[in-house]
């Protein structure tokens, strides 16, 4: 069964509460319900996991390596333009990933437009709001078929 893990960086706890006009009104608990409702119709085991802290962060990729996760969904969040320690344990792991973003990171703030992960990614999804995650998830989902054969 294919395994799939979902990371949630900083401050998405507060979706629904933070800025909802750039975010969205859904919270992280209703996009989390969402992607398990797809994850059972698929047949895919699901994992989500929500941290401020950049180190819990890098924990949760490296134990994901001997959980055997076959492949993970980030939204590093502002970890996004900060971060070489998240990018390091991508490189340690070598488990395939799409970093997802709300917003169109693009068509904010010029610093919101260098990625420490990017360029790792199999893909990047942004701008598309709660849907940015169910686009990666069906996304992750065909990578992973891909790999099996």
């Amino acid at each position: 069964m294919t395994n799939i893990l979902v990371i949630h960086g900083p401050n998405l706890n507060l979706l629904g509460t933070r800025e909802p006009e750039l975010y969205g009104a859904d919270t992280l608990e209703t996009i989390n319900q969402n992607l398990s409702k797809v994850a059972q119709q698929k047949g895919v085991t699901l994992q989500t996991y929500q941290s401020n802290t950049e180190g819990d962060i890098v924990s949760c990729v490296q134990q994901a390596a001997e959980k055997e996760v076959e492949f993970i969904i980030i939204n590093p969040a502002a970890y996004t333009h900060t971060s070489v320690a998240i990018r390091d344990a991508f490189l340690a792991t070598r488990i395939p990933f799409i970093e997802v973003h709300l917003s169109n990171v693009y068509a904010r703030e010029e610093f919101r437009t260098h990625s420490y992960l990017s360029d790792l990614a199999v893909g990047v999804i942004s701008g598309f709001g709660k849907n940015s995650y169910l686009l990666a998830f069906e996304a992750a989902i065909i990578q992973c078929k891909k790999s099996a054969t």
